[in-house]
């Protein structure tokens, strides 16, 4: 057997790393990490609903920075779960954090491309890494919760941040560090939480 080398997927792997590389909480990861390929996830569903979600909010009044476009990160074990991400969207039940949000009611992702996990990396493992497209919308600082009685979504706002969440501090353990460093996101209508919030848009995967 051989092994072809694919040229067009070179330039999307640059901008994948770039976009991961600018989004370490660590500035020693630069080194640490080694991505081999990159799938660009072209979900024409996903992006019209993030299209949607963006000309709903800016009729509703939402200043430009709340409608950026920003990127966070989920991390799986398995290619198979990455892929159903791609190509069901992140959809709500699917986190084991519950520290910022209610699991139920809305989704969990990472902003940090090195803190994708609540243990630290060790030499050689592997996983696979779904960048999304994020647009923040609203956002409330929340303090963390963690008592089985979740924190619900907040009316009038889209995602939840940890208060921390700016200036983690060098000597957070990583199980901190990776709870402060999340987004919780949701989208509630008439008080029932959307399945997936249309907010998040699965947009790269290695």
């Amino acid at each position: 057997g051989f092994h072809l080398e694919l040229e067009e997927p070179s330039s999307l792997l640059q901008t994948a790393v770039s976009v991961l590389q600018s989004s370490y909480l660590d500035s020693t990861s630069q080194d640490g990490f080694l991505y081999s390929q990159a799938i660009l996830v072209e979900n024409a569903v996903f992006l019209s609903e993030l299209k949607a979600f963006a000309q709903a909010k800016e009729a509703a009044g939402y200043s430009q920075e709340e409608l950026e476009e920003t990127f966070a990160f989920l991390l799986f074990d398995n290619e198979e779960e990455a892929k159903e991400v791609c190509q069901t969207g992140l959809r709500v039940n699917s986190s084991s954090i519950s520290s910022l949000g209610d699991p139920a009611k809305g989704v969990y992702i990472s902003k940090y491309a090195d803190c994708l996990q609540p243990r630290p990396w060790y030499h050689g493992k592997s996983g696979y890494i779904v960048i999304c497209k994020l647009i923040k919308g609203k956002v409330k600082v929340v303090s963390e919760n963690h008592t089985t009685s979740y924190t619900c979504p907040s009316p009038g706002y889209d995602c939840h941040v940890a208060v921390s969440g700016n200036n983690i501090p060098v000597h957070t353990s990583h199980c901190q560090a990776f709870s402060q460093s999340q987004y919780y996101v949701y989208e509630v209508s008439d008080g029932s939480a959307a399945e997936r919030p249309r907010q998040i848009c699965p947009y790269i995967a290695l």
